[in-house]
Formats: structure tokens, C-alpha cells, sequence
């Protein structure tokens, strides 16, 4: 599953009020009668509709992350270093990073149904073109237009669903949607995997180009048509007024941060992890290295948990202790017996999803207005982290092996934890100051 598409993200969306007449800060809309008319489990287009977008986040995660576990294979084929492959990675999550905020506010003007369709199908398109790419740079180039184009997914499904769908229901929707990205992120790699060990990466990346396109498909006839969309301008200046008016907030600047650098420990270790099980002592076949990526049922567990985390320990506590679980995994990582290093990644896997699971559903409590854009902010720096890490960890290993990836991961959790203290600090000043303005 993709780390952006947890049990977390439930937290956050189900919380953003979405820049609409339809949004949950607004009147609810009302049928002739006077009753709530958005849907609602049991309701007439619930189940469509969960289903419509379960799929499309299958489709969207099966692509972004296709060719992660086949990494090796491609660098054998096209004669390239595992740095030079990771950008089949980095630069579909970079796209999707740059993109993500304009799709957003595409989706206010043209409609969160009509945006999500247009980004699958050209997704899809490209998709089919992959296993064709005679380069390494044609490679990248298609999984860069692929990214760019996923991006309007994620940047409209929580709007389409906090105009359609009543607020007591959103958790449950957004959760079967984030269900779809788990389901999608984790199979993409386990397929391609077993298919790319006996029909080699292409035919790999063209089986997952053919199941997108049948989710696709079936998203586009299930999804029922809006009903409680109303569509705005595009005003530019609004739309960086309200970014700009997050990057000055020190919290969220640090939130951000936080997300990026957990998402470097963890495309980074899920980039190599390929490549150290595939090389001796292990010499894994490409089946079992695919199935790898199951460690992910684990995150899940964990983002789930994370609200009781952070009731007990408080936010700052749960982001040190998602910290020091994953330094812990990176640190067990290192051992050369087999039992070890998956339970290294076991522990990497559930402190990176708790950590994102807490940053994440901070976004959504500190931004007073504008959430939706807070959110794809976060998203934006979220899948930066995944570009960067994913290429520095390959070039990490490359010139100092699994030592090397697993050295940046540390960098990038000790960057976690110095900014959690920058933070302790400046609450305890804020909270010194209020008590001195405080009447006697």
C-alpha cells in the first residue's frame, strides 16, 4: 500500500471541510422535504460509490508504485545502477508531488467526478505504454506524466465524498477508499513480482497496466453523478494567498517537514530492500522479494492504532516513539540473518505509519481555514520525501551498500526528532507568554 494511503488519512480528510457550498462547514443540502439528501451507509449509491472509489485507489497505487519491486530486473535489462532505476520510482511520486495542488484546484472548477476520471484515463494510457519504453529516460519520462496524471485522484476523492456523503458517514467512506490504496499499493508490487519472475518486468508492469484499466473502467460506471457539486473559479491569487498562508505557519512548516522526512526512511528502504534480498548471501527470487511488500499489512495496524498512541503519550510522545521504532528497525536491518532483517522492516514499517498517521492528522486540526490545501500541501511534501529517498537511498547503496541506504534513514529520522523538540520548545515559550498576558 502507498504510505500516504493509511487508516491515518481518514483522520485528516474526515476533518477537512472541502472549499465547496457542499463542504461540511456549510448547510447541509436538503431534498424537497427538508432531509439530509447526501448518501449515507445503507442509503440508494452508497455501496456504488464506495466500491467506484475503492477502485480507483487500486488503480491509482497498482501504477504509482509498479516498478518498486522490480527494480533489479530493470537495471539488469537496460544495463543501469540501482541508482539510475530508483527514478522509475521517484520521478512518478515527484509528479504526483508537483501536481497534486493544482489538481486540486482543477477539481473546484471542473468537478471532483470529472477530474478523476480524466486523471485515470490518462494514467491508464501511459500505463499500457511502460512496457514498451526502449530507455531508461523514456522510462522515467512516461512515469513522470504517469504520476502528474494520478495526482488529481487523491486531490479530489476526499472532496467528492465530504459533498456527497453525510459527515457522520465520512470516516467510513474515506476509510473504504484508503482501503483501495492499501489494497492497490501492496498488490501492484506482489503481482508484478511473481509475473516479473517468470515473464520478466515488462510483461510485470503491463498486467497491472491492464488491471488499472478494468478499475478504471468500472470506477467510471459505478461512481454515481454528483449532486451537490458546485463549481467555482480558478482564482490563482485566492489559491496562493491560502498556500502561502500555510508555509508561513511554523507548525505546519514542521508538520510537512516531518511527513517528507518519514517518507525518505521509508522509499528509500522499500527501494533497495530489492536489491539487497535479490544479491548474495539471500539470492531471494523475484516472487518472494515482491512478497516482501505483505510487511505493509502492518502499517495499517499501526496507523489504526495511532489515535490511542497519541491519547496516551500525546502527540509529540507518539512522534518520538514512531522515531525511535523505526531508528530501531533501521538499526536491526543491518544484521545479515534473513529472521532479522524482516523484523527490522516490520518495526521501520509500523514507526514510519504511526509517524505519518500523526503528522497528518495534526494538518487537519491546526489549519483554521483552507484545509483542503493544508492537506495537498502535506501531500506534496509527503511524496517529495518518497522522490528523494527512493533516489538517495539507491545512490546510498549503490557506493556504500545496505549500510549506506540505512545511514540516510537515520539522518532522516534524527531530522524527525530535532524538529519534534524545535517544537516542544516553542509550545512551552507559547504557553510562558500566554500565562504572562493572562488578566491577574
Amino acid at each position: 500500500m502507498s504510505p500516504a494511503s493509511t487508516k491515518a488519512s481518514t483522520t485528516v480528510d474526515a476533518r477537512t471541510p472541502v472549499t465547496s457550498p457542499a463542504s461540511p462547514s456549510s448547510p447541509p443540502p436538503s431534498a424537497p422535504g427538508g432531509a439530509d439528501s447526501r448518501m449515507s451507509p445503507g442509503g440508494p449509491g452508497f455501496r456504488r460509490m464506495s466500491f467506484a472509489l475503492f477502485l480507483a485507489g487500486v488503480a491509482t497505487f497498482a501504477l504509482l508504485y509498479s516498478t518498486q519491486a522490480l527494480l533489479p530486473l530493470i537495471s539488469g535489462d537496460l544495463g543501469v545502477s540501482a541508482g539510475d532505476a530508483s527514478w522509475t520510482v521517484a520521478a512518478a511520486t515527484g509528479g504526483l508531488a508537483v501536481f497534486v495542488l493544482p489538481m486540486s484546484a482543477l477539481s473546484e472548477r471542473y468537478g471532483r467526478r470529472t477530474v478523476m476520471t480524466a486523471s485515470l484515463a490518462v494514467a491508464v494510457t501511459v500505463g499500457l505504454l511502460v512496457p514498451f519504453a526502449p530507455s531508461l529516460g523514456a522510462l522515467v519520462a512516461l512515469r513522470a506524466l504517469q504520476g502528474a496524471a494520478l495526482a488529481g485522484v487523491p486531490a479530489s476523492a476526499t472532496a467528492y465524498l465530504a459533498e456527497e456523503v453525510r459527515p457522520r458517514a465520512l470516516v467510513t467512506a474515506i476509510g473504504l477508499f484508503v482501503a483501495g490504496n492499501s489494497v492497490g499499493g501492496m498488490s501492484g508490487r506482489v503481482i508484478t513480482g511473481w509475473v516479473a519472475q517468470e515473464w520478466g518486468w515488462r510483461v510485470a508492469v503491463g498486467v497491472i497496466g491492464v488491471l488499472a484499466v478494468a478499475c478504471a473502467v468500472a470506477f467510471r460506471l459505478l461512481l454515481p453523478a454528483p449532486k451537490h457539486f458546485r463549481p467555482g473559479s480558478l482564482r490563482p491569487r485566492v489559491l496562493l494567498g491560502t498556500v502561502r498562508d500555510h508555509l508561513a505557519n511554523p507548525l505546519l512548516r514542521r508538520l510537512y517537514a516531518i511527513g517528507a522526512m518519514f517518507m525518505t526512511v521509508f522509499g528509500g528502504v522499500y527501494t533497495v530492500i530489492g536489491y539487497r534480498l535479490a544479491e548474495a548471501p539471500f539470492s531471494l527470487p523475484q516472487g518472494i522479494v515482491g512478497s516482501i511488500f505483505l510487511v505493509y499489512l502492518v502499517g495499517t495496524v499501526a496507523a489504526s492504532a495511532s489515535g490511542r498512541l497519541v491519547g496516551r503519550l500525546g502527540r509529540r510522545g507518539a512522534l518520538y516513539a514512531a522515531g525511535g521504532t523505526t531508528a530501531a528497525g533501521l538499526l536491526l536491518s543491518l544484521a545479515g540473518s534473513l529472521p532479522l532483517i524482516l523484523l527490522g522492516l516490520v518495526l521501520i514499517t509500523g514507526g514510519f505509519f504511526a509517524g505519518h498517521a500523526v503528522a497528518s492528522s495534526a494538518v487537519g486540526r491546526t489549519a483554521t481555514r483552507g484545509r483542503a490545501q493544508a492537506s495537498a500541501l502535506y501531500q506534496s511534501a509527503y511524496y517529495v520525501g518518497s522522490s528523494v529517498g527512493s533516489t538517495v537511498g539507491a545512490l546510498a547503496f549503490h557506493s556504500g551498500g545496505w549500510a549506506g541506504t540505512v545511514g540516510v534513514g537515520l539522518v532522516a529520522v534524527a531530522g524527525v526528532v530535532t524538529i519534534t523538540v524545535l517544537g516542544t520548545r516553542a509550545a512551552r515559550v507559547e504557553r510562558v507568554e500566554r500565562r504572562g498576558l493572562a488578566p491577574a
